[in-house]
């Protein structure tokens, strides 16, 4: 009984840290008419995490969504590179 009580929690808390592990991409975008760009950092999940390309999948439409053409994902950021970025970023727009 104390094993399978033991194997539950260890599944409860490797869930728990898989659901809490998040990434962001910081990427450029542009309006024209007039031109405009904008650099941004967007929250990514799980599903786009893996590679530039999912990233640009994923975050095509939701930059879109607010009148910018994705131009690129510059890179794939954890949690503390993501509020480092933040940090010295000033004024940035987050997506999510």
């Amino acid at each position: 009984m104390t094993r399978i009580l033991t194997m539950t929690a260890a599944l409860l808390l490797a869930l728990a840290t898989q659901a809490s592990a998040q990434c962001y991409a910081d990427y450029k975008a542009k309006q024209d008419n007039p031109l405009r760009l904008q650099y941004g950092l967007i929250e990514l999940p799980d599903s786009a995490c893996g590679s530039i390309a999912a990233a640009t999948r994923y975050a095509t439409p939701v930059v879109a969504g607010s009148g910018w053409t994705l131009l690129q994902i510059e890179s794939i950021l954890t949690r503390t590179q993501f509020e480092a970025r933040r940090a010295n970023a000033g004024a940035i727009h987050l997506r999510r």
